[in-house]
């Protein structure tokens, strides 16, 4: 365990306070984040959080060492989006009884969670320790690791769950302190977005753990009959089977904190009888494109894949490296703008510091740099120092290197031709100030642009110059 470690402070939502971090164990530094429901390829939101806990994940792992750190990330694959999925892409097939409806939601899951890895891989994200699917953890498991029949039988048994109208739902009202996480008192809570408020529950709050399943639907024979389970106990069932009934770190985006984390804090404790789940509860922030909330009613919704492999946001490709950059440019905890100018800058501090590297080897980090992400891992003063300050090569190296960017690599694939077209509309519109920002920016990444009047024509031309 590394010296720097007492220096640890995360701000808990639990709490609305910053902390000192004390794991459990410090030879087991346990963290769960919610990981992606795999109905449809994950967008430019999703990847949010899971570039902001690999790197946490990266930091335990300097400061508690390799092997001292567990890291479960689920994939949630038993919803009721991943049925219509299946659906709208299978429905002629299903029809025709050429496959099943199991068989086309097998195809709709295989092949977004295959997309989902292939993505965040791009953006420079470390594997988790763990990566459970929700189906393996539905019954009781032959190495008797946690499931979620068995997470509803003793919560039944302990009086905080009922069977109603062939559900199975939490009794909210037996649990004194539930909304402590989200701060809402019982009377205001509404029920989840998947929970419709229905005449058999005792209170509106109350939410499905078990949901019976029609012949045609995706199920599993329960004490309760054939169904499935609620979105919630995916996680209380998944968290305990690798990390315990108590684990250090829970983490997702701000959204979820109600009412899938609050609700997955009513199970797990009501199930065990621990009066935590997780010790540390940390939440990013929202995520906006070009100022607006990213919808696809507005004409802004773009995944991860389409940043990567086409054209659509601001007319290129964007790197992975340089898209996890401009996400670490702002505190996890703030909400963050994401926009094509947001995107050029990013590339333009990632090739200064590519220069500046000088295709070095890493070395150790500077302390400096563990105190900056040590302090509720403020990454943009993290990126702030890497940029300004003046560190040997290998410790440069070394420090972006704690975050996931890898300056080994010099870009080599920045369309420089279309930014010079972009550049001469410009001049042509007389829009002086953008012409100028597209030649420093190509400059800042050691293209230096040359113009000049074409012999024949007089028109103006433009040539350009790798400089490394």
């Amino acid at each position: 365990m590394s010296a720097t470690t007492q220096g640890l402070k995360l701000t808990n939502t639990l709490t609305r306070a910053k902390e000192p971090f004390r794991p459990i164990d410090p030879h087991n530094v346990r963290m769960y984040v919610c990981g992606p429901t795999v109905y449809d390829f994950a967008h430019i939101g999703n990847a949010r959080p899971v570039i902001v806990f690999d790197v946490l994940f990266r930091l335990l792992r300097h400061l508690y060492g390799v092997d001292h750190v567990t890291y479960v990330r689920n994939i949630t694959d038993v919803d009721d989006k991943i049925n219509a999925r299946a659906l709208r892409d299978f429905g002629t097939e299903i029809e025709a009884g050429r496959v099943t409806l199991n068989e086309a939601i097998r195809r709709v899951t295989e092949r977004t969670a295959d997309q989902f890895h292939e993505d965040v891989a791009a953006l420079g994200c470390l594997k988790p320790t763990f990566e459970p699917r929700a189906t393996e953890f539905v019954l009781p498991r032959p190495d008797g690791k946690a499931d979620m029949v068995t997470l509803i039988g003793q919560l039944i048994e302990r009086g905080h769950a009922y069977e109603a109208n062939g559900e199975v739902l939490f009794d909210v009202a037996s649990m004194p302190d539930y909304g402590r996480l989200s701060r809402r008192n019982l009377e205001d809570q509404q029920a989840g977005a998947r929970v419709a408020v229905d005449a058999h529950k005792k209170n509106p709050a109350d939410f499905v753990l078990w949901k019976r399943s029609s012949p045609e639907e995706p199920g599993w024979e329960s004490p309760w009959g054939r169904g499935r389970p609620g979105w919630h106990i995916e996680c209380s069932a998944m968290s305990a089977a690798f990390l315990g009934e108590t684990f250090d770190i829970h983490g997702g985006g701000l959204d979820l904190i109600f009412p899938h984390h609050e609700n997955e804090i009513a199970q797990s404790r009501c199930a065990h009888g621990t009066p935590v789940m997780a010790n540390y509860w940390l939440h990013n922030g929202f995520l906006q494109v070009e100022g607006r909330k990213m919808a696809k009613s507005e004409g802004n919704f773009v995944t991860i894949h389409e940043l990567l492999r086409t054209e659509k946001f601001g007319g290129r490709k964007w790197p992975g490296e340089v898209l996890r950059l401009a996400m670490l440019m702002t505190h996890y905890r703030e909400p963050i703008d994401f926009s094509v100018r947001k995107l050029e800058e990013a590339e333009n501090v990632l090739a200064k510091l590519r220069r500046k590297a000088n295709n070095a080897t890493a070395g150790a980090v500077d302390p400096s740099f563990i105190d900056a992400l040590s302090d509720d891992l403020d990454l943009p003063q993290y990126v702030r120092l890497l940029n300004a300050t003046d560190l040997p090569e290998p410790a440069l190296v070394a420090a972006a290197a704690l975050i996931g960017i890898d300056l080994s690599a010099i870009e080599t694939d920045i369309d420089v031709a279309n930014f010079v077209e972009r550049r001469l509309t410009l001049i042509r519109e007389k829009n002086w100030a953008e012409a100028d920002r597209i030649r420093d920016d190509l400059l800042a990444q050691g293209i230096q642009l040359k113009d000049g009047k074409d012999p024949v024509t007089g028109e103006r031309v433009t040539t350009w110059e790798v400089k490394r």
